[in-house]
């Protein structure tokens, strides 16, 4: 979904209150006009909750594609299981999708949510605690029976116990309401059940004035080939719609308006995080003029981007996909030696198995982009929960004194940009270059504005075409390690150029010739190039944003930008002061870190993982940097980080 912004840009911060006020407007539904009385907020945090086959994430999704096309302001959390098909009905097997949308610029999916729709017993119970008290939660009263509630512990019914009384609770039979509103279609009772996230949708899409044209539109192309089942579910979604809007127990509906003033003027849409970076690399190949190969084995959660990549062969774009993750990031390899822009996509447990060839890579100085979508570990670990754990594998997992520079993206949309930018490292420096997204970016999504194509950088680099050195008798021949003096980068020759042979693999060069050398002295020489080459590469400085001089930073890298942010807005807020600073480039460091680290009495490093960033820089600039850790497989509240701020601040 696309749409245009024309206002002005302007930032305003994310408020604890979401009621600025109140009147009766016009509202509009599937099936015409209806005048009710609507609340205006200015923000509003929902999350659907379900069985994994309930689909919660399609809902979700939906609701958040109307809400971009609206012009909101938006970010989210899709909450998937850790099992393929968890038992129906219990607590492993819970999916959510949690949306938060604004009238103003957000950061975050929101700490607690205003509005819980729990499609069964399981649902309550594992999102229950998130709940702040006063907050609406529709449940599917048809869900709460015996034997469901005993699957996960409820001894007694908790809609009659008295324990939901803190809440405003409101009981829909939401299959009965389905099935009834399906009858004229001849749906098995299977089936018709299966349309009762659409009826929840519609409801939803009512007490927010949601548009529903899309989402119409979007389930008659869906199920295309199936016109009774697109019906049917655009049936169930209009009497949902239908159901709010005359049932006596939804007496109020909410608008909260488009974020008119929070983004500067341009062509925005809706994106996830993997597709960013997908669009990111296939802009890079183009702006490169080389063709994008990706040689991938499937892995949660970056296998959205093989999927997504092997759409696009319009733009030159070969996908791969190997029998396991060796034969992957070979497979990529072969493609950068062979003059393509390679990728090899995957998460952690892929990156152990691919280290040995990453270390061929930074052997044979060849650009690829090893992908690294961070989830919880080790091992197989937690494959659909997020984590930041994989900065130190990235940084040192390989033998031998392998370097490799790190990027990573902050938010969603920014993968795009952080892809374009490894993709100009790996080009420029001829050099293997992580890229270190996790899975709170990968499935999350915001609205992103579409670049225009004229400000992209030129990536464009020129293949080596004949000898480039001359011996002492005169003749001319081929170096392959004949350095650029400015980048330290050997030349890129495509096999097959006449004169351009040369000797490949994992045993050490001799500088210059390429050859296989044994010699220390070579060796020592050839390790400390390689790392000077890294150490040299080109990075902006640091960026801090410090309006009252003062004695606290909070530095933070990758996804924990979004909530860092908005805590530091909070702090600020009530009339503290405190620096920020977020860390794009991990390897090698800005310039100027150490000079900004040295500026504060005290510097807290947020981080999903136990301090790896924080262990790097008290190593590199003997810094007593504070950690703030977590690895529960959930990013940061901004709350929760506001209150360690705080702390911080006080000391």
């Amino acid at each position: 979904m696309t749409s245009q912004v024309s206002s002005p840009a302007g930032k305003t911060d994310e408020a604890d209150e979401a009621l600025v006020g109140e009147q009766r407007v016009p509202q509009l539904g599937p099936e015409g006009a209806t005048e009710k009385e609507i609340r205006r907020l200015d923000r509003v945090i929902i999350r659907f909750a379900g069985d994994s086959g309930d689909g919660m994430q399609l809902t979700g999704d939906r609701f958040t594609s109307e809400t971009a096309s609206f012009g909101n302001d938006l970010s989210t959390l899709p909450n998937f299981p850790a099992e393929i098909r968890a038992p129906a009905g219990t607590l492993p097997g819970v999916s959510s999708f949690q949306l938060h949308f604004a009238d103003h610029d957000i950061l975050t999916p929101g700490d607690a949510p205003n509005v819980l729709v729990a499609m069964n017993p399981a649902a309550l119970k594992a999102n229950i605690a998130d709940v702040p008290r006063g907050a609406d939660i529709i449940v599917n009263t048809d869900e709460f029976t015996k034997r469901p509630m005993a699957k996960v512990g409820y001894e007694t019914s908790p809609l009659e116990d008295g324990s939901l009384d803190a809440y405003n609770v409101h009981p829909v039979p939401l299959t009965t309401l389905t099935i009834e509103a399906l009858k004229e279609f001849g749906l098995s009772r299977k089936e018709a059940e299966r349309s009762k996230n659409m009826f929840a949708l519609g409801l939803l899409s009512w007490m927010y004035n949601r548009p529903t044209e899309g989402t119409e539109k979007f389930l008659r192309a869906k199920f295309a080939k199936k016109q009774a089942i697109a019906e049917a579910n655009v049936a169930a979604f209009r009497a949902g719609w239908n159901f709010g809007e005359t049932t006596e127990d939804f007496a109020v509906s909410y608008e909260v308006a488009p974020a008119s003033q929070a983004f500067p003027t341009g062509t925005y849409r809706n994106i996830s995080g993997n597709l960013a970076l997908s669009y990111g690399l296939i802009a890079a190949a183009r702006q490169a003029d080389l063709p994008l190969y990706l040689g991938s084995y499937p892995i949660t959660p970056a296998s959205d981007i093989l999927h997504e990549l092997s759409r696009h062969k319009n733009f030159g774009v070969r996908t791969f996909q190997a029998e396991d993750e060796i034969a992957g990031i070979g497979a990529a390899l072969g493609a950068a030696f062979g003059g393509s822009l390679a990728v090899t996509t995957t998460s952690g447990p892929g990156v152990a198995l691919k280290s040995e060839t990453i270390g061929l890579a930074v052997s044979l100085e060849l650009p690829l982009l090893i992908v690294d979508i961070q989830r919880g570990g080790p091992s197989t670990g937690l494959p659909t929960k997020t984590e930041q754990a994989d900065l130190l594998q990235a940084m040192y997992g390989r033998n031998g004194e392998a370097p490799v520079p790190v990027v990573a993206p902050r938010t969603p949309a920014d993968c795009f940009d952080a892809a374009m930018d490894a993709a100009r490292i790996a080009l420029t420096y001829r050099t293997p270059v992580f890229l270190l997204s996790d899975g709170y970016l990968a499935n999350g999504s915001e609205p992103w504005r579409i670049p225009e194509v004229a400000s992209l950088p030129d990536l464009r680099t020129r293949f080596a075409t004949g000898p480039n050195h001359e011996l002492a008798d005169g003749t001319r021949v081929f170096w392959p390690y004949k350095r650029d003096p400015e980048t330290l980068a050997r030349p890129w020759a495509v096999p097959g150029t006449p004169g351009l042979e040369h000797r490949i693999g994992g045993i050490e060069k001799q500088d210059g010739t390429g050859n296989i050398s044994y010699d220390p002295a070579n060796h020592d020489f050839m390790v400390r190039t390689r790392q000077a080459k890294i150490d040299g590469i080109a990075v902006p400085d640091l960026e801090v944003d410090d309006p009252a001089d003062a004695r606290t930073l909070v530095l933070g890298w990758g996804s924990t930008y979004g909530p860092i942010t908005a805590a530091v807005r909070r702090l600020r807020a009530v009339g503290d002061t405190i620096a920020q600073a977020h860390l794009r480039h991990l390897n090698p460091f800005p310039g100027n870190l150490g000079e900004v680290l040295g500026r504060y009495d005290h510097v807290v490093v947020p981080e999903m993982n136990l301090g790896q960033l924080a262990t790097l820089l008290r190593a590199r600039y003997l810094v007593d940097v504070q950690s703030f850790n977590q690895v529960n497989g959930m990013p940061f509240k901004a709350e929760q980080l506001a209150t360690a701020l705080k702390e911080a601040i006080d000391a």
